[in-house]
Parts: C-alpha cells; sequence; structure tokens
C-alpha cells in the first residue's frame, strides 16, 4: 500500500518498530520523562511563547477542538469562525453544541482569505476568532500573521487549528498571537491516529485554570496538573505518545521544525509540477504544503480515489458532502518522497490511457 491520504500516513521503520512492542506501564517516573521530552520538543517546534504549556489528549483532533472551546469560551462570548470547508463548519458547529456565539466568514471552496473580508469585522464586539489554519478539506492555508495582526487590534482570543499544518507550513505561535494551537498524531507527526495535542500560551493558561467546565474527561485544567508530573488524568494511548516521541527525535536529527517544513513544501512542489500536463485542476488559491486537492477535469473524483485503491493500492484522500464527487486530495505528508509522487503519476497516466482520468 502507498498511502497519500492526509491521515493516518505512511510512518518511518523507527516508528513503526516502537508500535510492535509491548505496552509498558506509564505510572512510572520513565514515561513523565518521555512526556517531558514530548512536550519540550511539541513548544520548540511550535515556536511557543516562553510559559506555554502542552496537553496530551487521547482522542481525535475533533476532540481537542471541541476541548478548546469548552475550556476557553462561555455562552457569554461572541466569536469568529473561519469556514472554508469541512473543518471550518465543525468549529462551527461544535460552538452551536456549546452556546457560544458565533458568526461564520464563510468562503467557497478553495476561497483565499483576504484582508478586506476580514476587516469587514473591525471594531465589532467579538472575543475570540477560531480558524482551521489550513482547511484540510479543500487545501486552503489561511495567513496566520494577518489574522492574528486583526486579533490583537480587536483584543481577540486565538485559536489555530494547525492539524494538518503544523510542521507542514511554517508557524510562529509567539510571532502570530495566537493564544492555542491545536494539532494530532496522525498527520506530519506520522504516528497512528489517537492523540491530540494542545498548545496553550500563558493567557491561555490562565484561561483555562479559571474554567468552570462541566466535564471530567475534557477538563484541560485537570490535564495541565496532571502534566506538571509528565502524566495524563486518565490513561492515555500510551504506545502512541511512545511512537510520537521517536518521531519528534526523528525530526530534531533532520534539522527540526523548519527543516521539515522545507521537507513537505519540496514533496508538495514536486507532485504539483508532475501533473501539470494532466487533465487535473489545482483547487486553492491559497495552497498549503500538506495537500493538494484536485478536480479531475473529465472524470468523477470518488471513483479514481476507487479505481487508484483497487486497482492500483494507492490510496489518495476523497472527499464527502458536496465535493465527494468534484474533488480529491493528495497529502505530503509522512513516509514519502518523490519516487512515491511519481509512481501515483503514472498510476493517473495509466488510467488517463483508459480514459478513466
Amino acid at each position: 500500500m502507498l498511502n497519500f491520504t492526509v491521515g493516518p500516513v505512511m510512518a518511518s521503520d523507527a516508528v513503526r518498530s516502537v508500535g510492535a512492542e509491548q505496552v509498558p506501564y506509564f505510572r512510572t517516573s520513565e514515561f513523565s520523562e518521555t512526556m517531558f521530552e514530548n512536550e519540550k520538543h511539541i513548544l520548540k517546534f511550535a515556536k511557543a511563547p516562553e510559559g506555554s504549556k502542552t496537553v496530551f489528549l487521547t482522542n481525535s483532533s475533533t476532540g481537542a477542538m471541541e476541548a478548546v472551546v469548552m475550556n476557553c469560551f462561555t455562552e457569554k462570548d461572541d466569536v469568529l469562525v473561519i469556514n472554508g470547508g469541512s473543518f471550518g463548519a465543525r468549529f462551527a458547529e461544535i460552538c452551536k453544541i456549546h452556546d457560544v456565539s458565533h458568526t461564520e466568514i464563510k468562503l467557497r471552496h478553495g476561497q483565499k482569505l483576504t484582508k478586506e473580508m476580514l476587516y469587514q469585522y473591525d471594531g465589532q464586539p467579538f472575543t475570540g476568532l477560531l480558524v482551521n489554519v489550513d482547511e484540510t478539506s479543500t487545501g486552503v492555508l489561511y495567513d496566520t500573521q494577518m489574522i492574528g495582526d486583526f486579533c490583537r487590534k480587536n483584543h481577540l482570543f486565538f485559536v489555530c487549528d494547525c492539524v494538518s499544518s503544523f510542521l507542514a507550513d511554517p508557524f510562529n505561535m509567539a510571532e502570530c498571537g495566537a493564544d492555542v494551537m491545536l494539532t494530532g498524531s496522525q498527520k506530519v507527526l506520522a504516528c497512528p491516529p489517537g492523540i491530540s495535542i494542545i498548545v496553550l500560551n500563558p493567557r491561555a493558561v490562565d484561561r483555562v485554570k479559571d474554567a468552570h467546565v462541566k466535564s471530567m474527561y475534557f477538563n484541560l485544567a485537570d490535564a495541565l496538573k496532571n502534566m506538571e508530573r509528565g502524566q495524563t488524568p486518565f490513561t492515555p494511548a500510551v504506545g502512541i505518545l511512545r511512537q510520537i516521541n521517536v518521531r519528534l527525535k526523528e525530526i530534531e536529527a533532520a534539522g527540526g521544525e523548519d527543516a521539515e517544513v522545507a521537507r513537505v513544501a519540496a514533496q508538495a512542489a514536486d507532485f504539483r509540477k508532475k501533473i501539470k500536463d494532466l487533465p487535473l485542476e489545482l483547487v486553492s488559491e491559497s495552497p498549503a504544503n500538506g495537500v493538494t486537492p484536485v478536480h479531475p477535469l473529465h472524470a468523477n473524483a470518488y471513483e479514481i480515489f476507487l479505481k487508484l485503491k483497487d486497482e492500483y493500492g494507492i490510496w489518495i484522500c476523497p472527499n464527502g458532502g458536496d465535493m465527494k464527487d468534484t474533488i480529491f486530495r493528495v497529502g505530503h505528508i509522512g513516509y514519502l518522497n518523490h519516487e512515491d509522487n511519481t509512481t501515483l503519476v503514472n498510476a493517473f497516466k495509466d488510467l488517463q490511457s483508459k480514459g478513466l482520468l
């Protein structure tokens, strides 16, 4: 199998080997040291400001999205949600479930968020802003520096879902002024799904500690307290956290966060160059490095996904909803290289020769 989805992704042999080991007991000093190492690397790679803290939750990244809304906002807030696709819509739905008043800045599929669009809301009494930095469904990368400047000017609590963009696109938590950054284990970290990660700057730490959350599992203040000893309140996905530790050290040894971003960017550029003569249209006006959304001009996107999976042993990423038949996605994260891109492009060319692309 050759996996070009956006999560889970291909993992290195070192990460996979840890997954084959017996899972150890975790209420130990050894596991606490692993967790402290994980936090140190995550804070460094996110370029988080001094005094920031990290929470590791055992759930999908949607759990982290919901936990942030529950712990950082209340019914007294009024927030802006950038909605350019499936995941922006998910943030809006979470706000609705938890009675957080919100206004959606809706963008068409693939559309870039401009300063003019954002500043239509300048000076209005909003208290926060939520954005999926890479809207994974359409591959649009939003400008966190521009959004951060807007949030600073308007004193908004700024939440960045970096699930697909962390270590794939440049991100500096301190410079853009993000209060919260979240990501997941199955993206550029290239580990199995099951762990979500939340980075809180000092202002967010204070907000979380003062929150009154009606939840046991999603109480981030409890998670922060336990992380002081390198532990979690409840049994975590121990094996995945150990794999994350190996993967973070891999990234550090290969040159760190900037080198990993450059590697993903080169993988994306190579793929986009190789498909330029095929009947495939790029969708995003502001493309992220981690994923390329593609509109096939003469074929059904979901049928291409099925053909590649069933006949070529290659996985690309389908879309759902109203994008199911028109857009598929090709990921550039995980243990992939330029030769793998060539294998995928050759499969596209074979489908084209059969009149199926």
